[in-house]
């Protein structure tokens, strides 16, 4: 399935916020370095837990309202959601380790 963009909130709502499965976001930037590191890890999980959880990408420039009522001041931020909420949030470039491990505690 791969990554989803998201730009705007009814994207947000319908992708994230009302998803039957877990949803892995990734908020990053163009520009930002680490961002283009940590992009192919994402893009790795998105093979990996196919069907199981569904991995999304905000770009913090084009959706500057998510970034902010998330609070998310530097980048790249992750988080991971379950059922609409908030469950577990990563700030910097991590480890596909990391990662797995976020999404592994969610799906046990």
């Amino acid at each position: 399935m791969g990554t989803i963009p998201i730009k705007d909130a009814q994207t947000w709502e319908s992708e994230v916020i009302n998803s039957e499965i877990p949803v892995f976001v990734d908020f990053w930037a163009e520009w930002c370095g680490p961002c283009r590191m940590v992009g192919p890890v994402v893009e790795e999980l998105a093979g990996d837990y196919d069907g199981k959880v569904k991995f999304v990408k905000v770009n913090i420039d084009e959706a500057s309202e998510l970034a902010s009522k998330y609070q998310v001041y530097s980048i790249p931020t992750l988080f991971l959601f379950n059922k609409g909420e908030v469950v577990k949030q990563q700030i910097g470039a991590a480890s596909k380790e990391s990662y797995q491990g976020m999404i592994d505690g969610v799906l046990a």
